[in-house]
């Protein structure tokens, strides 16, 4: 679907249609969850070479012909990836990359490839990834299947959601086999905790009902009946729709608007729709303003394409056309934003790492850079701009149309790049797997160390060419865990990579985590090549050790006094899965440029704003954040005062078990203990014959909660009864305010034995249950107490 759509559908909106659209202020129907107020990214996963292991065997999705490596003649795709960070790449036919190096690719096969883009995500602040599943019944089967497995892996590892999205392109036996794959092989995934839930349901996207075109000829019955089909098996249904769902025309066939109207999401395709700022702004007014105001009218959340533009035909225009979308459906109030795509270098709408320069595209191909209009991008730019747009979409930072990410990594005032980033490097020696590479991968965490006790070491980058430099910032991992330092070393710089001058005499510089265990050496412009440090002491460890060799060509105008601290860190609230911060603004003598946020001492996220949510967290977790300050000399502040904060209990957490308990009677051994023990044969009885009685479970302190289940033993020998009961709630042990009023329910061993009160979140550390009646004996009676936040 990559036409551009002629004028006419706009046009077909009528003016009191428009007008409504203009004047209703978008409503979510749910709220915030695990997609509504989150940024998802379309995830293909679809690349394989031979020789991966893959059971499809072949380079999938990027060869015409599988069976032959890609070349110039024999490829699916229009953009380069930026392949510096896969520890396996796989020989192409393509000639070598414009510095000279091979012209390789990944495999999506390997789990270290799917590990390294969620990691990308989690770097970014994206929360959510859907995983497209096309037609498992053929040959691409086992392979997607494996693939949904190294997904969850990866969103596991780094705290991301995931949801599987169907696509039912050339899939004409859909409507059973939709339903049998999701019974029997993807639903399994729901029981991962990183598996996305909305309205504590498991969300399922269906992609393709209602095109007009050829690849999805189906009826609107057959359509409908798998909606409903999913929302009967308990998920939240999102519709990836044609453009023009709400009208009927153009891309969407007529007669489909009863399927629509049963997504709980509507997420209309727009690739190929929209090529600059300017159409962008037209379908803002003509198509996206009443859209959201149709789905508000019926109840539907709603999320929005938003492109980073295809490479291949200069859409792009350094990140304008991608922000102006953001811009524009954040103003409209938009549900949720679907990124289209994350890793969909067929098309070249991908935000994943790509090639910066023709000098890392292979030199026959083609293909151009994301400097193609003559502005220097780094190959993670649409990352964070996605990460920009997913907080202003938050609230995180305010609405603008001026987009707030500079173009070029380390940028933010117009300096130069860092030269050395992905470039080739040597060592002297290292030890374990710390090789010299991973000093400029980009990663803080990873680092190059030495052979112990063996100085004197050095480490060299290559920078590809000669070069004017003026500093070199040297970094540790930023983890307390790494103690002060100070490393005494000299810098040294050749032409030809064999004959090398001095350019910084041998000194001690410190590396305290508590300033972002940074040293930043200033020095006269140089021209070089390859740059060198010779390490000669560490008062912190036996050998060199460096996380981070930057090289810069040009100095800051020798600015190096930080930030001062900023100050009266808070936390401002908190989820099972985030934490909000705000702090004081930190003063500097030429300008603070951001913040960044640190999580137990490891910098986790960065911010121009005052305010930030850490998201990503574990449920019921216990976490200590600080804020450093960085001024654009990259100088830091002592970090902010300290904060802890426990996030809140997951949903599906159990807030009561385990519990002390307390009751108005029981008999023989029948405690209240019984009921938060989590064995459902154990059971509490109250005194027979002296009603009210009443079970009581103590938090340990007060939560926000919203649902208690209580169950009887699943044993048949329990005859159906039904109990009378209200539900109370204390924060002191003593004033007891009632949650939901007497009623009668029904505990029927057919269904489980089981009775569900879902009520208003309330604050709680104490829930009584007063029972005033049992038609199935005459006392109160309960095996198992729970309490939820929701």
């Amino acid at each position: 679907m990559t036409s551009v759509v002629s004028g006419s559908a706009l046009a077909a909106v009528g003016s009191s249609q428009l007008a409504s659209a203009l004047t209703s202020a978008a409503s979510a129907a749910s709220p915030p969850g695990d997609v509504v107020g989150k940024i998802t990214v379309g995830y293909q996963g679809w690349f394989a070479c031979i020789g991966d292991g893959a059971p499809i065997n072949t380079w999938w999705h990027w060869s015409a012909n599988g069976g032959q490596p890609p070349s110039p003649g024999n490829t699916t795709i229009v953009a380069w990836p930026d392949t510096r960070e896969y520890t396996r790449t796989y020989p192409t036919a393509y000639a070598n990359l414009g510095n000279g190096q091979p012209a390789t690719l990944f495999s999506s096969y390997d789990q270290q490839t799917v590990d390294t883009h969620f990691r990308w995500m989690r770097e970014n602040n994206i929360d959510t990834a859907a995983l497209q599943r096309f037609n498992p019944f053929g040959a691409e089967g086992p392979t997607r299947d494996a693939m949904a497995a190294k997904v969850r892996t990866a969103a596991e590892a780094n705290g991301r959601k995931f949801y599987i999205m169907y696509d039912v392109s050339d899939w004409a036996n859909f409507q059973p086999e939709i339903k049998t794959d999701w019974t029997t092989k993807m639903k399994a995934h729901t029981a991962s905790p990183m598996y996305a839930m909305q309205n504590g349901k498991p969300v399922v996207c269906i992609w393709g009902f209602g095109f007009n075109d050829n690849q999805r000829p189906f009826p609107p019955a057959p359509c409908l009946d798998v909606v409903n089909w999913f929302k009967s098996q308990g998920c939240y249904v999102i519709g990836g729709v044609p453009t023009h769902w709400r009208t009927g025309i153009e891309d969407s066939r007529p007669g489909f608007s009863e399927v629509y109207h049963a997504f709980n999401m509507i997420s209309p395709w727009m690739v190929g729709r929209i090529g600059n700022v300017a159409d962008t702004d037209r379908f803002y007014t003509n198509v996206n303003l009443p859209d959201q105001a149709d789905c508000n009218a019926n109840g539907i959340d709603y999320q929005p394409c938003v492109l980073p533009g295809d490479v291949k035909i200069r859409q792009r225009a350094h990140g304008d056309f991608m922000w102006r979308q953001f811009y524009n459906m954040v103003r409209l109030g938009a549900q949720g934003i679907y990124i289209s795509m994350f890793d969909e270098y067929n098309e070249g709408n991908q935000i994943a790492k790509s090639a910066e320069t023709l000098a890392t595209v292979p030199t026959n191909s083609g293909m151009l850079a994301l400097d193609e209009d003559g502005i220097r991008c780094s190959s993670d730019y649409y990352l964070r701009l996605t990460g920009d747009g997913g907080r202003m979409l938050k609230g995180q930072i305010a609405l603008t149309a001026t987009r707030p990410t500079a173009p070029w990594i380390g940028d933010p005032g117009g300096g130069d790049p860092n030269l050395a980033r992905g470039k080739a490097t040597s060592e002297s020696s290292h030890t374990q797997n710390l090789a010299s590479s991973n000093a400029v991968d980009g990663d803080a965490n990873s680092y190059w160390e030495s052979t112990n006790n063996a100085f004197p070491q050095w480490i060299q980058v290559d920078l590809g060419s000669s070069a004017s430099i003026g500093r070199v910032v040297l970094k540790l991992s930023p983890s307390a865990a790494w103690a002060t330092r100070t490393q005494t070393l000299s810098v040294q710089g050749s032409t030809n990579g064999t004959t090398f001058s001095t350019i910084v005499g041998s000194a001690g510089y410190t590396f305290n985590p508590a300033t972002g265990n940074t040293a930043t050496l200033t020095f006269t412009q140089t021209s070089t090549r390859y740059v060198r440090l010779n390490f000669t002491a560490n008062t912190g460890w036996s050998a060199a050790q460096l996380s981070e060799f930057e090289v810069y060509g040009a100095t800051t105008g020798g600015d190096d006094q930080p930030p001062t601290a900023p100050g009266n860190l808070a936390v401002t609230g908190k989820t099972a899965t985030s934490v909000s911060l705000s702090w004081s603004a930190s003063t500097d003598n030429v300008g603070v440029t951001g913040y960044q946020v640190r999580t137990g001492g490891t910098v986790t996220a960065s911010t121009t704003g005052t305010t930030y949510m850490v998201t990503g967290l574990n449920p019921g977790t216990s976490y200590t954040f600080t804020v450093t300050a960085q001024d654009a000399a990259g100088n830091t502040s002592p970090a902010s005062n300290a904060v802890t904060a426990t996030t809140d209990a997951a949903p599906n957490t159990n807030l009561a078990r385990g519990k002390a308990t307390s009751e108005s009677s029981h008999t023989q051994n029948l405690a209240s203990s019984h009921a938060v023990d989590g064995d459902a044969n154990s059971y509490w009885e109250s005194t027979n014959n002296a009603f009210p009685q009443w079970i009581q479970v103590d938090l340990g302190s007060s939560a926000s909660i919203g649902r208690v289940v209580l169950k009887l033993p699943p044993s048949a020998a329990w005859a159906t009864r039904t109990q009378t009961l209200s539900v109370q709630g204390s924060t002191n042990g003593t004033t007891f305010s009632t949650i939901v009023g007497s009623a009668g329910y029904t505990f029927n061993p057919a269904t489980g034995n089981t009775a569900t009160l879902t009520f208003t979140q309330t604050s709680a550390r104490y829930v009584r249950l007063n029972f005033t009646a049992n038609t199935g004996w005459p006392a109160g009676q309960l095996s198992e107490f729970e309490v939820y936040t929701a």
